[in-house]
């Protein structure tokens, strides 16, 4: 017997409001020491913003900090309008910005303000965006969980990235708080959204003694498929939807662990509940997330083929901070590539760095090609970690005119952030 499902809802095109705010926030940090100073977005709440497919969202971001910003989104496809730095300016103190998104896609997103925090003032904390199928999804309970790092000085204060962590200790949090307890009645079906809101590291999440069903990536769905030896990798900025069966006796406990590079230390649990069980018997396996709409199928013989490495100023890579300042018709002229709307893509990004380099692509997602370049995993990305010394191919369908980012960034705290552009005509 399947147990309650999340609400069918139809869709709708129905307007919804999102006010958010830059602003000075706090942030408890050391157990009995005073709160960090940071930035946040919106009220200090850890809750997600959420909202549902076929929603416009209507956005006003107000700018409350004493530094300029930019509204980076993470996820959100085929909305030109919504492209920091291409056409979203930016953002001065006390200034007030509107847009509207329509949210076409169900999934798990993301939105922050680093685009232009490097190494200047305060950190900033993400905000997880969710958006919710309009079809029924046979779950017993949807909870998000994005995981922050956090450099603090001596004196409790933190610093941005960018900047030399060196005599800073690192803090992980999962939803602003230190540790967190997930209750779960025996049988009951968990749907797990897994957010890497970390500055720059690539981190792993385990939970113990639990099957873990990988159902989306990036905010797309994916072929159901378990976690490799029941571990979520995830690149800073990317997403993964896991379903997990609740085993547990009452009370017991089951703990999950997040793995920064260094070492791996229990962030969060999963905590047996002393009510009734959910049902009498595990849910049969599920069937796939109803789709976005992305294409079935990718014809790469005709595609548009471009090599793009990963860093170095003669790849025409710089920082966000150039990239906004620069009015220069030539460097405006002068995207990574060109393609004509619903060309097929395909990038070959090769890393010469001596680190993983992380790269995100605006705009589309993308397929991750086999290495015989024959063929794609059975899931779509944003959001790519390269290793040093090697070519990764990704192909994906330019369907949507516009001008978008490309990002890519060292798996190092003191790593700047770069950027070029890409454009479909």
């Amino acid at each position: 017997m399947v147990g309650p499902a999340l609400p069918s809802m139809a869709a709708t095109e129905a307007r919804a409001a999102l006010a958010l705010q830059a602003k000075a926030d706090t942030l408890a940090l050391r157990p009995g020491q005073p709160d960090t100073p940071i930035w946040s977005l919106g009220a200090a709440t850890p809750n997600a913003l959420r909202f549902r497919r076929g929603d416009a969202l209507d956005v006003r971001l107000a700018n409350d900090t004493t530094a300029p910003v930019a509204l980076n989104w993470h996820g959100i496809d085929g909305v030109a309008a919504a492209e920091p730095l291409l056409a979203q300016a930016v953002l001065p103190p006390q200034g007030k910005q509107s847009l509207t998104i329509p949210l076409r896609h169900a999934g798990t997103f993301m939105c922050d303000l680093r685009l232009l925090g490097d190494g200047e003032g305060p950190p900033s904390a993400a905000r997880a965006l969710i958006v919710a199928e309009n079809e029924p999804v046979a779950v017993d309970r949807d909870e998000m969980l994005l995981f922050e790092d956090w450099r603090l000085r001596p004196d409790g204060t933190a610093i941005a990235p960018g900047a030399d962590p060196n005599g800073t200790a690192p803090v992980c949090t999962v939803n602003r708080q230190r540790t967190l307890d997930i209750p779960a009645r025996l049988h009951e079906r968990l749907r797990l959204r897994f957010i890497n809101g970390f500055q720059r590291n690539v981190i792993a999440i385990k939970i113990e003694n639990h099957d873990v069903q990988v159902m989306a990536l990036d905010g797309q769905p994916s072929e159901p498929f378990p976690a490799r030896n029941g571990a979520l990798v995830i690149a800073p900025g990317g997403r993964v939807d896991a379903f997990i069966d609740a085993n547990m006796a009452p009370a017991a406990v089951s703990s999950i662990l997040l793995h920064d590079g260094t070492e791996a230390r229990p962030i969060a649990r999963l905590v047996g509940s002393r009510e009734p069980p959910v049902r009498a018997a595990p849910l049969a396996a599920a069937p796939p997330l109803p789709s976005n709409g992305l294409p079935e199928r990718l014809d790469l013989k005709s595609a548009l083929r471009i090599d793009l490495p990963l860093s170095g100023p003669q790849a025409g890579w710089v920082p966000p901070s150039t990239f906004a300042a620069s009015a220069a018709p030539a460097f405006k002229a002068n995207p990574a590539f060109k393609a004509k709307a619903g060309r097929i893509v395909v990038l070959a990004l090769s890393n010469p760095a001596d680190k993983a380099t992380v790269f995100h692509l605006h705009g589309h997602h993308f397929r991750l090609l086999d290495r015989l370049d024959d063929g794609w995993k059975p899931f779509w990305l944003d959001t790519l970690a390269v290793e040093p010394g090697q070519i990764q191919r990704i192909a994906f369908a330019a369907d949507t005119a516009g001008r978008w980012l490309l990002e890519a960034t060292a798996a190092d705290w003191a790593a700047p952030r770069l950027l070029r552009w890409y454009a479909v005509e």
